[in-house]
């Protein structure tokens, strides 16, 4: 049962990883909003980062790659988490979400990074 629920949910990481990914495309301009002001060129990073998310997804359920897109993904998490700050800090540019949804979000982050991680320990088969 424990190899079941622990496949589901790489699974589901997975999937939210690649609708995440492809709300880059359809939703850009959130994510341009979103990006701290210090960093050049928003869309393209915005693109490239919803490209990256698509490939972690679909890497996360292969089995061979599992641990390594786990570990990128950990990196990801990281990567976007001054993006979540800066949305919560200016809050006021995003009307369609409360000051408090947004800071929901950066304790969501680390629950993603944690989620990942089970993925990324090397001794996988001895802990499932």
């Amino acid at each position: 049962m424990k190899k079941i629920i622990y496949e589901v949910f790489k699974y589901l990481l997975g999937l939210l990883l690649i609708i995440g990914g492809i709300a880059h495309f359809t939703m850009t301009g959130f994510y341009v909003n979103a990006m701290p002001d210090y960093l050049p060129f928003h869309e393209i990073i915005v693109y490239i980062s919803g490209v990256v998310e698509i490939v972690l997804g679909v890497l996360l359920v292969i089995p061979k790659m599992t641990r390594q897109a786990a570990i990128a993904i950990i990196i990801l998490f990281i990567a976007i988490f001054p993006a979540n700050v800066n949305m919560y800090l200016n809050h006021e540019n995003f009307p369609d979400m409360s000051e408090n949804s947004l800071l929901i979000r950066l304790p969501i982050q680390l629950i993603l990074i944690i989620w990942a991680y089970i993925y990324a320990r090397k001794e996988i088969n001895k802990t499932v």
